[in-house]
């Protein structure tokens, strides 16, 4: 049974790790919140994943400064918001016609802003 929860967390955390990774380009994908779960999937099940996840040049460091409580860059809180208006305005008023999905749309992309702005700010000088 042992054997069995290692490969379900392995499966698990490599699924959220490319939905994480779609969350890049995708506005609507949380982008670090997946990254935390396939870190504890991976911290839970194979210490070579885990270890090759937060030592990724790419997203690593976004990760270990997270969960270390030091908070997310300026430079990532910016662009994060930024694509996310970007995307959510285009969406809003050219893709979507009901007024009610318009509604959720720009609530969702509220809600989201909220998140990403309430972290903690990492300065270059705590890196």
């Amino acid at each position: 049974m042992k054997q069995l929860t290692k490969i379900v967390l392995i499966i698990a955390g490599s699924i959220s790790l490319a939905l994480g990774l779609l969350g890049i380009i995708l506005p609507l994908l949380p982008t670090t919140p997946l990254l935390l779960l396939a870190a504890a999937c991976y911290v839970r099940s194979s210490s070579r994943l885990y270890e090759w996840l937060i030592t990724n040049k790419y997203f690593g460091s976004y990760i270990e400064n997270y969960r270390s409580g030091k908070g997310i860059p300026l430079k990532a809180k910016v662009i994060g918001v930024s694509v996310l208006w970007l995307s959510m305005g285009y969406t809003i008023l050219n893709v979507v016609p009901l007024v009610i999905v318009k509604l959720l749309l720009f609530c969702t992309a509220l809600f989201f802003s909220w998140f990403i702005l309430k972290q903690k700010t990492l300065h270059k000088t705590e890196r």
